[in-house]
């Protein structure tokens, strides 16, 4: 990943920024929290070993995101700046919502076996997407690795099951991450634990709701597909 960067403006004037690209803030950490350990509310589908893995990858990728807002609401305003080598990005939201972008960036640049399916978009990020937007990056970003899959002559998923069984995967992930930041949880602040209630939520419908959020993207194709059915 290039150079990420996210800058926060509280409305007390209070400002911070964490790096979130190449440099994966947090895994060069020699000190880090007990609650990275593997061990850990360890999610029920986990593919790692205690014995082998001493910290949870994902768990090590969010350690200085929840460092940064562990004594804030989920519900208090912030002015998100994302600035990038290519663009800078700027929005006022909730710190919910500017979690939910973060979380979900750094989730899909940690090491995590059951995230690997998303590590194009985590190079490709797109801050404070909607979901019909996530939803054609989603996609997109798996038929595209279909389509060089087939070019190196290895087996390719046709329709979408695969990227389905991908999330149903990445719903227990989620629910264990939660488990794993609200056994932390600062009692004036669950704004990391709902980031990643928003997350799953996304994750939870996808696998079932797929097809009909393809329908509403249908639309914007319309133009492309009457030239080619002539």
């Amino acid at each position: 990943m290039a150079k990420l960067v996210y800058h926060f403006k509280f409305p007390d004037g209070r400002t911070e920024s964490l790096q979130a690209g190449a440099a994966a803030p947090g895994e060069a950490q020699t000190d880090l929290p007990p609650w990275t350990e593997l061990g850990f509310h360890q999610c029920a589908n986990c593919p790692l070993s205690t014995a082998d893995t001493k910290r949870c990858p994902m768990a090590v990728r969010l350690v200085p995101l929840v460092a940064l807002f562990e004594k804030v609401r989920s519900y208090d305003d912030v002015t998100a700046q994302v600035e990038s080598d290519e663009r800078t990005v700027t929005k006022r939201t909730s710190v919910q919502k500017v979690l939910r972008s973060l979380m979900g960036l750094l989730s899909a640049s940690s090491d995590c076996p059951h995230i690997e399916f998303l590590k194009p978009m985590a190079h490709y990020h797109l801050p404070f997407s909607s979901r019909e937007e996530t939803v054609y990056r989603v996609v997109s970003t798996y038929l595209l690795a279909q389509y060089f899959l087939r070019q190196q002559g290895k087996a390719a998923d046709a329709g979408l099951e695969g990227l389905k069984a991908h999330y149903r995967a990445l719903q227990q992930v989620n629910a264990g991450m939660a488990t794993r930041l609200g056994a932390i949880r600062d009692p004036d602040g669950d704004s990391s634990v709902n980031a990643l209630v928003l997350l799953d939520l996304f994750a939870h419908s996808l696998p079932d709701s797929i097809d009909a959020d393809l329908e509403e993207l249908l639309p914007a194709f319309q133009e492309f597909l009457k030239v080619n059915r002539r």
